[in-house]
């Protein structure tokens, strides 16, 4: 078992060459970067045997998305470089009636092969380097139904109907810590957002694990606290972020997949915390949404903004959002405790509308930088007075996801929605449709005067949604119909119909459905 005060990353022994690092690494977290002298993405077979010769590096590890949203892992010690080169060549066998619900024990083997643009350094164990794998179906290709290949496809889709633009994304990964209380300095309780220590407990777990996060390949925009904080008994609830950069999309599915292992492991590791990413903690309190931030590029350039406005690029997008924003919720919130979550008069959405700025709709357009004006020229009057580029920082918002999602699913979902706003004759006819600037929850007359359609209230209802939009899934077999069915039958094995109305005046009852999904 590794130490409590020993959690580190493997020393790097680099010779004198390596040291000499070009500019695009110079400043990368990813301590593998530095040794082999190259970005992850350009990594090869023969950079990664090298690097394990040259460190000590005694095992391997494999990591792999299963249907349930975790993370697996299997091990390997490193016998010789022959059998090196194999498996990371050949990759493994493994079981996937075990690891996927809908396929069956008589037909069950599958490859798992490392990707080895995601290698990393194990900062829990010393001496072994991870990898993100693919799954391979008998035939030596893509497994049709798993969650990552499935993401690739909508991508390939989203390339041909665009003329090659690139779909980018980046996470809000919202979670809780939950440790002993503490006597001084507690912060109001649901007033935690931004808090600052020593009213914030946690901040020095947040700033190691986000170091650790960039340290194993994830771009991280910032950490903070988030507004929920709350007591009960002797434990201490807080609410903490971590937001991401955008990035391509199957890179920022990795990420977020990689956080939440590294969160979690860390916490229980070190400091004896708990974690969870659940929707639903407890009655009255915060819950912990997943928001995913989208952007499209096309030759280096952001393609949401055009001329210092929101171009119809990003309005497409928009509208494929609201087409399918009701079955998107059947990969983005996949039991019933989201659906506790997304309620009426909270921050959470519960209606189909995007706006400006506005935290009460489901799609968010957030402020965009789209100024003139040079704000570090004005606060800092020493320098110089140039004309910063904004286009990059305007991103598009979705906002019912939450820690339940397969992010490979939900990314997915979000790319073939925003594919579909581009291929819709009536685009932004739907975009002007749907578009408010005020508070959704408290002018409910927009509801109507718009004909807004509400989100889904429970998984029965997403799986009814994504019956009655699969044909735009399945298009171009981005989805698999297998995989479709398997969603659907999930979805209503729970029999969730009226759950939020039973639960509504039930707080021990709800409090149970939260601790048994706790760990979603």
């Amino acid at each position: 078992m590794i130490s409590k005060e020993n959690i580190t990353f493997a020393k790097l022994k680099i010779n004198k060459t390596n040291q000499i690092m070009i500019n695009t690494t110079e400043l990368n977290a990813n301590p593998l970067v530095h040794a082999i002298g190259k970005l992850s993405k350009d990594f090869t077979k023969a950079d990664i045997i090298k690097y394990i010769e040259n460190n000590g590096i005694k095992m391997v590890d494999f990591h792999y998305i299963a249907g349930d949203g975790r993370l697996k892992t299997l091990n390997f010690v490193i016998n010789d470089k022959e059998y090196l080169d194999q498996i990371l060549t050949l990759g493994e066998r493994v079981d996937g009636s075990s690891l996927f619900g809908f396929m069956e024990a008589g037909k069950s083997d599958i490859y798992v092969i490392p990707r080895f643009c995601t290698a990393f350094l194990n900062p829990f164990r010393e001496g072994t380097i991870s990898f993100l794998c693919s799954y391979f179906h008998k035939s030596g290709n893509f497994l049709q139904t798993s969650a990552e290949y499935t993401l690739r496809k909508a991508v390939e889709s989203f390339q041909m109907a665009t003329n090659n633009m690139e779909f980018y994304a980046m996470g809000e990964l919202e979670y809780y810590v939950i440790s002993h209380k503490e006597e001084f300095f507690n912060a109001k309780d649901q007033k935690g957002y931004h808090e600052s220590t020593p009213f914030a407990k946690f901040e020095d777990f947040r700033t190691e694990v986000m170091q650790l996060i960039a340290a194993c390949g994830g771009k991280i925009k910032y950490g903070h606290s988030e507004v929920g904080n709350f007591s009960i008994g002797d434990t201490y609830y807080e609410q903490n972020e971590i937001e991401f950069l955008p990035v391509p999309v199957l890179e920022a599915a990795d990420q977020i997949l990689l956080a939440k292992w590294l969160i979690r492991t860390l916490a229980n590791y070190k400091y004896g915390y708990n974690i969870t990413f659940a929707p639903k903690i407890t009655l009255g309190k915060a819950g912990s949404g997943m928001h995913i931030h989208t952007q499209i590029i096309k030759n280096g350039e952001n393609k949401y903004v055009e001329n210092g406005e929101l171009s119809n690029v990003a309005k497409k997008a928009i509208a494929g959002f609201m087409r399918l924003a009701g079955s998107i919720t059947s990969f983005g919130n996949t039991n019933p405790t989201s659906y506790l979550r997304l309620v009426p008069n909270q921050e959470a959405p519960t209606t189909i509308c995007w706006g400006d700025r506005n935290r009460s709709t489901l799609v968010r357009v957030p402020l965009g930088w789209r100024t003139t004006l040079n704000m570090c020229k004005i606060a800092n009057p020493l320098e110089p007075n140039t004309h910063p580029k904004y286009t990059d920082k305007q991103s598009i918002e979705f906002r019912a996801s939450d820690g339940t999602a397969n992010i490979y699913l939900l990314l997915a979902s979000l790319v073939v929605a925003a594919r579909e706003g581009f291929e819709m004759e009536n685009a932004l006819d739907i975009v002007e449709k749907t578009y408010v600037s005020v508070n959704i929850h408290k002018d409910i007359s927009e509801i109507t005067s718009h004909h807004l359609e509400a989100l889904p209230a429970s998984c029965e209802e997403s799986a009814d949604k994504l019956e009655r939009d699969r044909e735009i899934y399945e298009k171009y077999e981005v989805f698999s119909k297998d995989l479709i069915d398997a969603t659907i039958n999930k979805l209503r094995s729970y029999n969730d119909k009226n759950l939020r109305s039973e639960l509504e005046n039930d707080p021990e009852r709800m409090q149970e459905f939260v601790e048994k999904y706790f760990h979603c």
